[in-house]
């Protein structure tokens, strides 16, 4: 059941912000990914 939410929440994450990290560095992949997580808890956010 976990599994199927997390599954869900990427899903969700690569329809709507996209499937490519484009940074080229380590940190900079990271900082992308934080972004792209952070962004779309503020969408659900104000969602509800």
């Amino acid at each position: 059941r976990q599994r199927a939410m997390c599954e869900t929440v990427f899903s969700t994450i690569k329809r709507t912000l996209g499937d490519a990290v484009r940074a080229r560095t380590w940190y900079g992949e990271f900082r992308e990914l934080v972004l792209m997580c952070a962004v779309h808890n503020i969408k659900q956010s104000l969602k509800q």
